[in-house]
C-alpha cells in the first residue's frame, strides 16, 4: 500500500536522526535515489514508512502528522554555541534525557514510599554566593575534600570515589556514551557533556560517557553544582569551559574551585614551580586530571592560553589514538551499574524481588529484554536470585 505523506517530515525524521540521504539509504538497504525520491514527493509504500520510523527512532504517528512537531528537551538547555542556541537537539539526547527522568521518577516514589526526607543540600546555594564559599559548602556535604582523592592511587580511582560519595548522600550518577544499552546508538560529545535534573528526593547527574576521561571529572563537579543550586539543564563544556550564561559561568568557577581549591594551590605552585613544569606535580598531589589542572592554572593566570590550547590540544590527540587502538566491546556487566547509577538499580532490584515492582516495569526502566539478564544483574548487585 502506497502513502502520500508530508516530504518535510520524511526528510526531518531523517535530519532528527543525524542521518545523511545516503546514511538513511545504507540502514534500509536502498539507494539513495529511493530516498531522495520520498523527501521529494512524499510517496512511500506503508511497509518503508515503518521501516524508516524503526531506522530513524522516530514514533511512527508522528509521520502521518501535516507539519513536523516540535520536540523538545524535558528540561532547560544551556547549551550554545558562540553565544547562540545550538540546533535542535538529537533523537539521542531526547531518548537519554527521557531515560533519567523514567528513573528519576521511579526512584522518587520509591523513596517517597518508603518514608525518606527532602534532600536538605538541594537548592541550599544561590548564584549571589561566593565561589569559595558555595565550593566549601558543596565540598563539606559531599565530602569531597582534596584529602579524600589523595588517598587514591590514580586521578580514575579518585573520579570513581567521587562518584562513589556522591551516591551514598543521595545522588543518581549516571556516566554513558549510548543510549540506555544500545552500543549502536553512541551519544554525541560535539553535542553534550553532560547534564543535571535536580530534585529535592532524587536529584540525577548524568556524564557523558564519549567525552574526553580527562573532561569527566570536571563534568561531574560542574553538574553537582547544578543540583545544589536545584538548578536543571543541559551543558556542553568545551575543554571544561562553558557558554556566558549566567548559571553555567558560576558552575563552572564553583567545580573549578571545588576540585582544586586557588588558597591551597597559589603557595605549592609557587613553592614547586621554580624546578620547572609543576603541572604534573600538581595534578598527582590533587588527584585531578592534566586537563582540570591546566584549566585552573589558567583561570588563575598562572599559564597563558596560547599554552593552555596547545596541551589540551595534545591531550585530546593521545586519547584519540589509545581509544582508535583499544579493542572494541567489553564486560557488559562491568559497565552495567555505571550507566544506570548503582543507587538506583540496587533500589530496582530490590524493590522487584520483594515483589512491590512488577518483573515487566523493572525490565523497561533497565533497559533490559530477558529475565535472565536481570537475574544476572541482580547477582551483580550480591542479591540471592
Amino acid at each position: 500500500m502506497e502513502l502520500t505523506l508530508n516530504p518535510d517530515l520524511l526528510q526531518w525524521a531523517r535530519e532528527r536522526a543525524r542521518l545523511s540521504v545516503d546514511g538513511l539509504a545504507l540502514k534500509m538497504g536502498l539507494v539513495p535515489k529511493r530516498v531522495q525520491e520520498w523527501e521529494e514527493t512524499g510517496r512511500i509504500k506503508m511497509d518503508w514508512a515503518d521501516k524508516l520510523a524503526l531506522k530513524t527512532h522516530t514514533p511512527v504517528g508522528y509521520l502521518y502528522l501535516k507539519e513536523p512537531p516540535e520536540v523538545k528537551l524535558d528540561i532547560p538547555d544551556f547549551r550554545t554555541l558562540a553565544d547562540t542556541g545550538v540546533r535542535r537537539p538529537s533523537v539521542e539526547l531526547i531518548d537519554t534525557v527521557d531515560i533519567a527522568i523514567l528513573r528519576q521518577d521511579w526512584y522518587r516514589e520509591f523513596l517517597v514510599a518508603e518514608g525518606e526526607d527532602p534532600l536538605a543540600f538541594v537548592g541550599s546555594i544561590a548564584q549571589t554566593m561566593s565561589v569559595v564559599k558555595a565550593a566549601g559548602s558543596i565540598r563539606n556535604a559531599m565530602d569531597l575534600g582534596t584529602e579524600v582523592r589523595r588517598q587514591e592511587s590514580t586521578w580514575e580511582d579518585a573520579l570513581r570515589t567521587m562518584i562513589a560519595h556522591i551516591e551514598e548522600r543521595g545522588i543518581l550518577v549516571m556516566r554513558n556514551g549510548v543510549v540506555g544499552n544500545n552500543t549502536h546508538r553512541p551519544l554525541s560529545v560535539e553535542e553534550f557533556r553532560g547534564f543535571a535534573i535536580a530534585d529535592e528526593f532524587a536529584p540525577l547527574i548524568f556524564i557523558n560517557g564519549a567525552d574526553y576521561l580527562s573532561a569527566q571529572m570536571f563534568t561531574l563537579a560542574h553538574e553537582l553544582v547544578h543540583v545544589f543550586v536545584n538548578a536543571s539543564g543541559i551543558s556542553n563544556l568545551q575543554d571544561t569551559y562553558s557558554s556566558n550564561n549566567a548559571i553555567e559561568r558560576f558552575c563552572n568557577q564553583v567545580a573549578a574551585e571545588l576540585l582544586v581549591p586557588e588558597a591551597e594551590l597559589r603557595p605549592l605552585h609557587a613553592a614547586i614551580a621554580i624546578n620547572g613544569d609543576p603541572t604534573d606535580r600538581l595534578a598527582r598531589h590533587f588527584k585531578v586530571s592534566i586537563m582540570v589542572m591546566l584549566r585552573r592554572l589558567r583561570d588563575l593566570d598562572l599559564i597563558t592560553q596560547k599554552e593552555f590550547v596547545a596541551r589540551i590540544s595534545a591531550i585530546k590527540a593521545k586519547f584519540d589514538a589509545q581509544r582508535a587502538q583499544r579493542p572494541p566491546g567489553g564486560s557488559f556487566f562491568n559497565t552495567y551499574r555505571t550507566r544506570t547509577s548503582g543507587r538506583f538499580a540496587r533500589a530496582l532490584v530490590a524493590s522487584t524481588l520483594e515483589g512491590r515492582t512488577s518483573h515487566r516495569e523493572a525490565l523497561k526502566l533497565l533497559g533490559l529484554s530477558k529475565y535472565e539478564t536481570f537475574q544476572k544483574v541482580a547477582r551483580e548487585f550480591n542479591f540471592q536470585v
